[in-house]
């Protein structure tokens, strides 16, 4: 009997723990914002995202969460319908991103006396990208490699190469519905704050193009400008002239439908937090 006692005991704290844990799956679109895309939102040019996360109530309005994220993004200058003229630059480019974050979540009605409840995020994230494109011939090139705004070469020494991996600070917010005492569906939107102007491998002036060809080859040449591949475009511009704009950093953001399944749950909670009053 004692060692019955004593194993409960043990088991206890992992078993209130699990009252309070959810399995988080995330399905939806991703977008992007920059210099191929300037809109701030849009569905244009989305791509598909998918997530698992866990979150763990704290309170019973405060959450804890972290997710992984796996999506795609892309910007056209042909398809960009808010810039006229742009298209006749005619970069384009698409990229992976792999996103690790954790957070806080605040529910501005306690689910367990109401159907639905909105509610705000932020946190902390690590993301990696890799920007490419395709060139005349098909053929995927990654772009960061290329310098293609002349990072890393020794005529424009305050061009640094981009980190491919960085931080990110996600936020946002949704709406989540109680379908029962364990399951939970929600409508959720998240930006990423960025610190880099290269998500699209575009940001500021042209280089040299003899200077490029010398250090990087034709490919970053003919990939850097790609006007000469359109009815109206012109040939390479001269060094200086302006390619991005750098006065604003790139986003990208998640438009999700969200599901979140209680691990476990106890109708003896004392807490309140795995036992929903209104399901009684």
């Amino acid at each position: 009997m004692k060692n019955i006692s004593l194993l409960l005991a043990i088991l206890m704290p992992f078993t209130v723990l699990s009252q309070k844990l959810h399995a988080d799956l995330f399905i939806g679109i991703s977008g992007y914002q920059g210099d191929l895309q300037a809109k701030r939102f849009t569905l244009n040019q989305s791509k598909p995202v998918v997530g698992l996360g866990a979150s763990y109530d704290l309170t019973n309005k405060l959450i804890a969460r972290a997710g992984f994220f796996y999506g795609k993004i892309e910007g056209n200058d042909r398809k960009n319908k808010s810039n006229k003229g742009i298209e006749l630059r005619n970069l384009n480019f698409r990229s992976t991103i792999t996103e690790f974050n954790v957070g806080l979540e605040y529910n501005f009605f306690d689910l367990g006396y109401r159907d639905i409840s909105p509610y705000v995020f932020g946190g902390a994230a690590v993301y990696h990208f890799n920007p490419y494109t395709k060139d005349a011939a098909g053929n995927k090139v990654f772009l960061n490699p290329l310098s293609t705004e002349g990072q890393g070469l020794p005529q424009y020494p305050d061009r640094n190469p981009y980190k491919l991996t960085q931080f990110a600070i996600p936020f946002g917010g949704g709406l989540k519905f109680a379908l029962s005492e364990n399951l939970q569906v929600g409508l959720e939107i998240g930006f990423r704050k960025l610190f880099t102007d290269y998500l699209d491998d575009v940001s500021m002036n042209y280089v040299d193009s003899a200077t490029l060809y010398a250090e990087r080859g034709a490919q970053a040449v003919d990939l850097a400008y790609r006007g000469d591949e359109v009815t109206g475009g012109q040939s390479y511009p001269a060094d200086g002239v302006q390619r991005g704009s750098p006065k604003f950093k790139d986003w990208y953001y998640f438009s999700v439908v969200r599901v979140s399944y209680r691990l476990n749950n106890s109708k003896n909670d004392k807490n309140g937090l795995a036992c929903p009053a209104r399901f009684y």
